[in-house]
């Protein structure tokens, strides 16, 4: 076959097989982070002057208490999503 021929072909060819290989690396790396939240974070402040809330790991038992809720981000311990508890005062 003549070069003018297969040249074009090569360079079609490498450039079909580049974009495969970048479209499988992408859908191997995964969703973006945070679009598979199911609950959004309020968009106000939230007063808890008459509660305790605190952020439990389900896994260790770890706590951290909250002293406002805002736009909450929940942390991850353990490697899974904090629990959001709400305790009566002094209970």
């Amino acid at each position: 076959m003549p070069v003018w021929i297969l040249l074009p072909g090569a360079v079609v060819l490498g450039y079909v097989v580049w974009r495969l290989g970048i479209a499988t690396l992408r859908a191997l790396s995964g969703p973006p982070p945070g679009s598979l939240d199911v609950e959004k974070p309020p968009s106000e402040a939230e007063d808890v002057e008459n509660l305790d809330v605190y952020l439990v790991c389900g896994e260790c038992g770890t706590e951290f208490k909250v002293s406002r809720l805002g736009e909450l981000q929940i942390p991850r311990h353990c490697g899974e999503k904090m629990e959001v508890v709400r305790r009566a005062a002094g209970a």
